[in-house]
């Protein structure tokens, strides 16, 4: 759980105040086990992380930074490079986690684009991966509508695998590392999740971080028949997506 209020800002600095519009109170609980007698209960196999840190380059550090205005009240400044900090660190993490989680196929053709840029100094567009071929589902971190843009450009993503992540920030905002959880939650309670699909979480933080889990359903998931409901989602799950302003 995280307490926005403990950032909140009282001053007038414009990039100090967006974090009091962005950013929503969410809260998630899961519970981990490595014990093999857990499997037959368990939901998910954490699969693979990969945890990108950037900050040892300044303006990826200064980016999201708490500090004091000149008036001394003390707020988080979001910088104007934020999107290409994030883009820079998620390029980061994409190449570590690329070679965990995709099919060979995928593998080679990165690799033959790799060696003809580097290698060969030849003029050539980066292969962008296709990671559909390695997930069945995005959560991806809802920090805002222009994020979610890019990352579906980026990765070429269809309106599908997009909506948990853009469902989540219309009805919870900027939950922070919490939204992961509510647009798995969403896609849980659509009864998309099937035995043997894998989940791609991306979240972004200050730092400025980019870390990835990958997760593999070890049984259909379903929310149906709960007597007790125990999904965000599941008394309003019929009522989604709604059609998002452009």
């Amino acid at each position: 759980m995280e307490n926005i209020t403990l950032n909140w800002y009282f001053g007038n600095d414009r990039s100090m105040l967006l974090c009091n519009c962005i950013f929503r109170m969410g809260g998630a609980a899961l519970l981990l086990s490595n014990r093999r007698k857990d499997r037959k209960r368990s939901k998910y196999q954490l699969v693979q992380t990969v945890r990108t840190h950037k900050g040892s380059d300044e303006s990826s550090y200064n980016c999201v930074y708490q500090r004091e205005d000149d008036k001394g009240i003390v707020g988080v400044s979001l910088a104007r490079e934020l999107m290409a900090v994030a883009g820079d660190a998620l390029k980061t993490n994409i190449t570590t986690l690329a070679p965990l989680v995709l099919p060979y196929s995928e593998q080679f053709k990165f690799l033959v684009t790799l060696v003809r840029k580097k290698f060969l100094a030849m003029k050539v567009k980066p292969y962008i991966p296709d990671f559909k071929l390695a997930f069945e589902h995005f959560c991806i971190h809802a920090g805002g509508r222009a994020v979610l843009d890019e990352l579906q450009k980026n990765l070429q993503l269809s309106e599908w695998h997009m909506e948990p992540s853009r469902m989540t920030l219309h009805r919870f905002g900027n939950t922070s590392s919490s939204s992961l959880w509510y647009e798995l939650a969403y896609t849980e309670a659509k009864g998309r999740v099937r035995g043997g699909d894998r989940v791609w979480q991306i979240a972004f933080g200050s730092g400025f971080k980019c870390n990835s889990a990958v997760w593999k359903a070890l049984r259909p998931i379903s929310v149906v028949g709960e007597s007790v409901p125990k999904n965000p989602w599941a008394d309003c799950i019929d009522r989604y997506p709604v059609k998002v302003k452009a």
